[in-house]
């Protein structure tokens, strides 16, 4: 199992140059974890394209449809008072935005703040950056 945060799903729900690496690094290990709040965060970078005019009505309805049948298979950490107290605690340590926090503190609790047993991947630097420093491998762009 490794846990995915939601900048290194959306290449699997939309073909961008990063899609390949990571189709082959989720076909590897199908096991994906998440955060509870991961389908929004997908919906929302599937809008904001749409809305921008760089991504067709069409592929959108598309990626939405992939993004509806990835979630029933995905294991989801819900959000909880550990979940919260972690992403606070990330937050006074790390340069991270709120919802990375928590990203990153739903990572730590499934792991049972043991980071070495759940690779983590992510697309956005600064995360992976936090996560490498927590102790997690760090899968995605960068390896």
């Amino acid at each position: 199992m490794r846990f995915w945060d939601s900048s290194a799903l959306v290449p699997l729900l939309l073909p961008e140059p990063t899609t390949a690496h990571l189709m082959a690094v989720m076909r590897a290990d199908p096991a994906a974890a998440v955060w509870w709040a991961t389908p929004v965060e997908c919906a929302s970078a599937i809008a904001r394209l749409t809305r921008d005019e760089r991504l067709s009505r069409d592929d959108a309805a598309m990626a939405t449809g992939l993004l509806t049948t990835a979630q029933r298979g995905w294991s989801v950490v819900p959000p909880t008072d550990p979940v919260r107290q972690q992403a606070m605690r990330l937050l006074r340590l790390h340069p991270l935005r709120a919802a990375d926090a928590l990203q990153l503190a739903a990572a730590l609790v499934l792991a049972e703040h043991d980071p070495r047993t759940l690779p983590f991947v992510t697309l956005d630097d600064r995360l992976a950056l936090a996560a490498e420093r927590e102790g997690f491998e760090v899968m995605g762009a960068r390896g």
